[in-house]
């Protein structure tokens, strides 16, 4: 039974049978955290209903995992209304949980970083977050104030690193949303989740690489921060894989995400990963400016109070 196969995998938090199935619709599910997620909980006895944003990968989740599928891009909304009302079609209108989850990086300092860039990101990374959400509290109000909505946000949506400005940006805006929505919710019962999601072995870094050639590559050769591009940050980006401390796989967050389903009262945020625990304790406790040299040295960016490019000194003429 599918309660079984979750034990045996390690997963205590599993479902247990009920007499209808419950239906969750999961975007971002071409690989990575949205694939593992849909896999498991459709494995659990879920009724998974896999989006992606291109139709190959559509196909793929059938073919290869036996799950209903439709096809959602953030950034592009006639997508959301469509994809979105094709699942309302075989549920008969329902819908007990929605798991958003695609979304990307654009890395780069923020003086670097053109407007063009941010009006991208949080297109695909909020606004489309946003109205695939509203249709899904509309749902989950006409069946009874019933629903659960949880939102893949990151570390980076309750602590800015340097040079990750772009991604922290959308992920702070959707903190907000998450405070916002569930103390409007508040007389219902839909619960409205947030995961802080830390380091894990996906592609977004290889899938960032376009982004930054787009829209940030173009001005290093300008940027204050050009010897840190070049020596740290390029290479890490287009270098081979190295994982970072304490990175784990997706199905830690699938463990989280089932905690956060299944739970009679969750809690409005989960942390997972050590490094999402360790900076959201140090937000609250530690001074600032002892935080700011923390991150500083865990990016290898300069040693604190030491400038990376120090005014050029010009030669006086003779």
């Amino acid at each position: 039974c599918s309660l079984t196969r979750a034990r045996a995998r390690g997963r205590p938090d599993a479902m247990p049978p009920t007499e209808r199935t419950k239906s969750i619709l999961i975007t971002g599910c071409s690989s990575g955290i949205g694939l593992d997620a849909a896999i498991e909980l459709h494995s659990l006895g879920w009724r998974v209903f896999a989006a992606c944003r291109q139709a190959a990968d559509c196909e793929r989740m059938t073919s290869e995992f036996g799950l209903e599928t439709c096809l959602i891009d953030y950034q592009k909304p006639e997508t959301i209304a469509s994809g979105y009302e094709a699942v309302l079609k075989k549920t008969g209108g329902t819908l007990d949980a929605l798991f958003n989850n695609g979304a990307y990086i654009v890395g780069g300092a923020a003086e670097d970083t053109p407007v063009a860039a941010l009006r991208e990101i949080f297109e695909c990374n909020f606004f489309g977050w946003h109205d695939l959400t509203c249709r899904a509290v509309k749902t989950m109000r006409a069946q009874g104030n019933r629903g659960r909505i949880v939102q893949c946000s990151s570390i980076l949506g309750n602590v800015v690193f340097p040079f990750r400005m772009a991604y922290s940006t959308t992920k702070f805006a959707l903190e907000a949303h998450c405070d916002s929505l569930r103390l409007e919710l508040m007389d219902t019962d839909i619960a409205v989740v947030s995961l802080n999601v830390g380091p894990i072995r996906t592609r977004i870094r290889e899938n960032s690489r376009a982004h930054f050639d787009k829209h940030v590559k173009p001005n290093i050769q300008r940027s204050a921060f050009k010897t840190f591009y070049e020596q740290k940050f390029m290479p890490r980006l287009y270098g081979p894989y190295k994982r970072d401390a304490f990175e784990l796989e997706p199905d830690a967050v699938t463990k989280t995400l089932l905690v956060a389903l299944n739970a009679r009262r969750p809690k409005p945020r989960y942390a997972v990963t050590f490094p999402s625990k360790l900076f959201m304790f140090l937000a609250r406790v530690t001074p600032c400016w002892l935080l700011d040299a923390i991150k500083i040295r865990a990016i290898g960016m300069h040693p604190v109070r030491v400038k990376l490019h120090p005014p050029e000194r010009k030669e006086s003429s003779s």
